[in-house]
């Protein structure tokens, strides 16, 4: 046996991480999903690929901007992506790469699939460093430059929330925080904390009632695999906000045991399992894609909980339900995921401003399909990822016309929209705790 100690794994050459991260932005802008591309790629090459494209896509308004005029004539698309993660390195106030080793890099990345166009890359860059506080102060001209989202987002946001539309695009390019629940099955949040005090772990626990005492926030992000009990099910991770779905719709002992709850779109499982931890409810978890539903098993399984699990389009409640009515239902609505871009920086360019009408249509259909499966006296949480009103307080709006005071009461609990804004909760010692972007209408069934 040999008992010579080991070397440590060797990155990948970053010109490699450049050449992948730049095909991964060339996937994004031609419609795939970010985190579809980066599951493809091998273990030793994904950390470093989705740094530099994160990057990128934070960036990608400014770039584009600035290439247009470093490069007139577009250079093909291949091109063109890499440049972009370049220059988004490049740009001031990046420190993690000397700027002479990422034209370097970026120069081999492309000498080895186009060597007759190292010369216009090294060309472009160079000139960028040279020029960088001219053509970077040009480019923040443009709005979707200074603001890195798309025009018609940008227009939403201003219309939707004109004193915060600011506030909300700067919050989506700010790296977010890594948010904790813990299992209160397993042991309370205080303890969990001096557990991960005790493995080195800086964190602070929430202390706003709203959470009740198990949502942990973590000082820097960590690789699940390393937090204690993870892998035993006495923690998952689960933003703050996605964290107040649960706890409002159990909450003041709303759901006695053996309540029959839906989660009506359950992938990947979040919610489902929260909501199993907090009671001890008969939970059917539905989702149209038996893939995802896949993910909301993984879940439940690593946390030893229990339900039933099927894989049915949820607005077409005659070809799954039983006829038997729910004391609870959870929507937690496909939408556009405008609240959880700065988590998935590839949704702001994959999303159009045709999207949002659809969604809305979609969000419409499954609501008023599902509320006639609620009992008397029964409570349905709408909740969705989204920052924009039509798919927040404007559907709700619509939904209560539609059925009349006498048929739904809005709850006064209902925090309505979240915002990626600092002023939503604070903890025990006056941090500010930013959520990603959510809302939630808690409705009861009169």
């Amino acid at each position: 046996m040999n008992d010579a100690p080991q070397s440590p794994p060797r990155s990948p050459p970053l010109s490699r991480q450049l050449e992948r991260s730049a095909a991964a932005l060339q996937a994004v802008l031609q419609g795939r999903s970010l985190s579809d591309v980066l599951a493809t790629q091998a273990e030793s090459m994904r950390p470093g690929v989705q740094a530099l494209t994160f990057q990128a896509l934070r960036q990608l308004g400014a770039t584009r901007q600035v290439l247009l005029g470093l490069a007139p004539k577009p250079p093909p698309a291949e091109l063109q992506a890499l440049l972009c993660v370049a220059l988004a390195w490049l740009w001031p106030g990046q420190t993690a790469y000397a700027p002479h080793t990422m034209v370097d890099q970026a120069v081999q990345a492309v000498r080895r699939r186009n060597p007759a166009s190292a010369g216009f890359v090294n060309a472009v860059l160079r000139r960028f460093l040279r020029e960088r506080e001219t053509l970077v102060a040009e480019a923040l001209r443009v709005p979707v430059a200074a603001w890195n989202h798309p025009a018609w987002w940008i227009e939403r946001l201003q219309r939707d929330w004109p004193a915060h539309w600011q506030a909300l695009l700067a919050a989506a390019n700010r790296h977010p925080p890594m948010t904790l629940r813990v299992n209160r099955r397993r042991r309370s949040g205080a303890a969990y904390l001096q557990r991960l005090a005790e493995a080195g772990i800086d964190a602070r626990l929430l202390a706003d009632p709203a959470f009740a005492g198990q949502a942990v926030v973590l000082a820097e992000p960590c690789p699940v695999q390393t937090l204690p009990g993870f892998a035993e099910g006495e923690v998952s991770v689960q933003d703050a906000s996605a964290q107040r779905a649960a706890l409002l719709l159990a909450d003041d002992g709303a759901l006695p045991p053996g309540a029959r709850v839906l989660d009506a779109c359950a992938a990947p499982g979040g919610k489902a399992a929260h909501l199993l931890e907090l009671a001890e409810v008969d939970l059917l978890a539905l989702d149209s894609d038996p893939a995802r539903l896949e993910r909301v098993h993984d879940t439940l399984q690593r946390l030893r909980l229990r339900a039933t699990l099927r894989a049915a389009d949820a607005g077409a409640p005659a070809a799954w339900w039983d006829g038997r009515p729910f004391d609870a239902v959870l929507l937690d609505a496909p939408c556009s995921a405008s609240g959880i871009v700065r988590r998935h920086p590839d949704i702001r360019w994959l999303r159009r401003a045709a999207d949002l009408p659809a969604l809305a249509a979609q969000q419409a259909r499954l609501l008023d399909a599902l509320w006639p499966l609620l009992r008397p006296g029964g409570r349905l949480l709408y909740a969705t990822c989204s920052v924009f009103k039509c798919e927040g307080r404007e559907q709700i709006d619509a939904f209560l016309q539609r059925h009349g005071a006498e048929a739904a009461a809005l709850q006064p609990a209902s925090p309505g929209h979240l915002l990626t804004l600092p002023d939503n909760a604070a903890d025990a010692a006056g941090g500010a705790v930013q959520h990603d972007g959510f809302y939630l209408a808690l409705l009861r069934k009169t």
